[in-house]
């Protein structure tokens, strides 16, 4: 017994929505946790890769990738052992030993090109007229102050006329945007590879100390002396003059080109992986479980356990609806009764046991067709019977044979025969 099926509050489609934007919504939650991006943004003023204003480097980023490299703003202090390029934008509160942990590892595991702070940066003020977000005014200059680290390197800020690059005959040259503040650094070991052509003073170099790749001893006109085959570290240079390569100065085509420059001298002029650090500059996050969930080689198992939500989620809204009402699970009246207990006797296989019973009820049903009456025996009540039927011409088998032959059955088709002769001789009398 069943009930009618109430109407659905929703119609298909309208659960088909719910389930795909709930879903979507819940999965790009997961997605945008796991890497990191919970509201705060890499542009935030500051001097780094995801910086839009006057120090920041986010041209150079995309510069460098219209030129085939491989970039990535690296927000983890993880990947700072990655092959290929690093490029450091450390700020003026860097804390020197640090600085001098990640590039002496980087010695062995690529070349690095370290940019020093120079500008003190201020938001802009509020209101002001076709200001976009990340914009910055520039403050004083004032040279980093790394305690623990190159503290043999000695930088200071002075008038120079402009930058030279490379050997005379590449005629790479060009100006700065502020004369007037202009970031060198001396040192013992550092060989130039950008200087002011009028003083010298160098604005950028790189040590000499075994780890020069070919490229800069190219661009710093001196013979052949790159790392010797034996020699497993890698260059390490220093960017004196963050506005060579500031979002400030590559406002210039000329300095573009010298970061192009600059940027292929480190690699030995291989297109590879460039990274942008910038953990220094206050954005690094840290590994979670979701971070590592969207992150190769765990990426496939999300992919599969994202599948598998699909497919539950399908299976559910093609189960939508309330289910049918079911009736009680035993029925009233006597044919379920009878039902039941037929069905209780045919799973426990005891259908031989119905014989002698069925006999027995046959029994006193055709005596009281006859209108005889019954005997304390049941074989003196079978004679009576056979007697009384053979009177009457209505069987040929004696009724004692019929009822043996009802006890003695034991397969399903030799009860349904016996108890079927049985019955006709009821049927016979009306």
């Amino acid at each position: 017994m069943t009930r009618p099926r109430p109407a659905a509050p929703f119609s298909p489609r309208t659960v088909l929505a719910m389930l795909v934007i709930g879903a979507a919504a819940f999965l790009l939650t997961l997605y945008f946790i796991g890497v990191g991006e919970t509201g705060q943004g890499t542009n935030d003023g500051g001097g780094h890769a995801g910086g839009k204003g006057l120090n920041g480097y986010a041209a150079l980023a995309h510069l460098l990738e219209k030129e085939g490299y491989g970039v990535t703003l690296n927000r983890n202090d993880g990947a700072l052992d990655s092959p290929g390029l690093l490029i450091l934008t450390p700020p003026h509160e860097a804390k020197g030993d640090e600085l001098d942990e990640i590039v002496t590892a980087r010695r062995y595991q690529g070349p690095t090109i370290l940019i020093l702070p120079k500008w003190r940066a201020y938001p802009l003020p509020d209101g002001t007229k076709g200001a976009k977000q990340g914009w910055v005014q520039l403050g004083e200059a004032q040279s980093p102050g790394w305690e623990g680290f190159a503290d043999d390197v000695s930088v200071r800020i002075g008038a120079a006329d402009g930058w030279q690059a490379g050997p005379v005959e590449w005629g790479i040259a060009g100006s700065l945007p502020d004369r007037a503040q202009v970031q060198s650094g001396t040192g013992a070991g550092l060989v130039p590879l950008v200087r002011d052509p009028a003083s010298g003073r160098v604005l950028a170099a790189y040590r000499a100390d075994g780890g020069a790749a070919a490229g800069l001893t190219e661009m710093a006109g001196l013979a052949d002396t790159a790392r010797a085959e034996n020699s497993r570290t890698y260059p390490v240079v220093f960017v004196f003059e963050p506005d060579l390569l500031d979002n400030y100065g590559l406002a210039k085509a000329a300095n573009a080109d010298l970061a192009v420059e600059l940027i292929g001298a480190a690699t030995d002029w291989e297109i590879g992986a460039v990274s942008f650090d910038l953990t220094q500059n206050g954005l690094g996050r840290a590994m979670n479980l979701l971070t590592l969930a969207v992150t190769p080689p765990f990426l496939a198992a999300t992919l599969c356990l994202v599948i598998a939500g699909i497919v539950v989620g399908w299976r559910a809204f093609r189960r939508f609806g309330p289910p049918l009402a079911q009736g009680p699970a035993i029925a009233l009246g006597k044919g379920q009764l009878v039902a039941n207990s037929a069905g209780l006797i045919r799973r426990s296989r005891r259908l031989h046991l119905l014989g002698p019973p069925y006999a027995a009820l046959m029994r006193r049903a055709i005596t009281a067709r006859l209108g005889l009456k019954p005997q304390a025996d049941d074989a003196r009540t079978d004679a009576a019977i056979d007697r009384a039927l053979s009177a009457r011409g209505l069987s040929d088998t004696p009724f004692a044979a019929l009822a043996a032959r009802l006890a003695n059955a034991r397969k399903p088709h030799e009860l349904l025969r016996a108890a079927d002769a049985l019955k006709s001789i009821e049927r016979k009398l009306g």
